[in-house]
């Protein structure tokens, strides 16, 4: 901790709906999400919007951005958000020092990149109750990992279009799906707070068979 405190330059507050690194950025710095939620995301030329996942307390932001000479994606903020920043010359002297944290920072990435790779499984082969459902449960999971959920209740700061632009439904579409899992009984959402009445229910419609996540190290 002591380390890392000397390496971090800056500890800065954003408000919702703010790019952390734009798309093509050339970045100097990379982050760790201190709270609050982010999300990375990719755009076509007509401004059509994929976003890739979604990034929680603890989470790297900008790694692949500080490996490249321009990001190859963009990171907004979902809700406001309290970053730590890292100067990139100084975090490769953790590679070169402390090779257990840069283990850490490795296996964060890697982590990030399993996530965008059920995610692809999920648009690419789900219909769209099981994307959903697969997306509420995922969530929940890395809510419950970090002690942000309780009793099948967890932060859901997402609205329709950002479910919508993670999961390649339409509004419409998306909007039918929630009223129906709704309905169903599957959740409550109230003030930003998402209640699941049955997790195991979720968790078999969406197909996220996987055990929990286990607990990973916070930079």
């Amino acid at each position: 901790m002591a380390f890392i405190q000397k390496v971090k330059s800056a500890h800065v507050s954003l408000g919702a709906g703010i790019d952390i690194v734009a798309p093509e950025q050339d970045s100097d710095e990379m982050y760790t999400l201190f709270s609050g939620w982010a999300f990375r995301y990719k755009e076509l030329a007509d401004g059509r919007r994929q976003i890739l996942n979604f990034l929680l307390p603890g989470d790297l932001v900008g790694l692949q951005a500080s490996m490249f000479n321009a990001a190859q994606h963009g990171i907004a903020t979902l809700t406001e958000v309290q970053l730590c920043v890292l100067p990139r010359r100084k975090v490769w002297t953790i590679f070169e020092t402390m090779p257990d944290l840069a283990f850490d920072i490795t296996w964060l990435g890697a982590r990030e990149e399993s996530i965008v790779d059920q995610n692809l499984l999920t648009v690419g082969r789900m219909n769209a109750r099981e994307r959903v459902a697969a997306l509420i449960i995922g969530l929940y999971k890395r809510c419950n990992a970090l002690g942000l959920a309780k009793d099948g209740m967890f932060p859901f700061p997402l609205n329709q279009h950002h479910i919508s632009d993670a999961l390649g439904l339409s509004l419409a579409h998306t909007n039918k799906t929630l009223a129906y899992l709704r309905r169903i009984g599957m959740f409550t959402l109230e003030g930003g707070m998402m209640d699941l009445a049955n997790p195991r229910a979720l968790q078999r419609m969406g197909q996220v068979f996987d055990a929990e996540f286990q607990a990973r190290p916070l930079i």
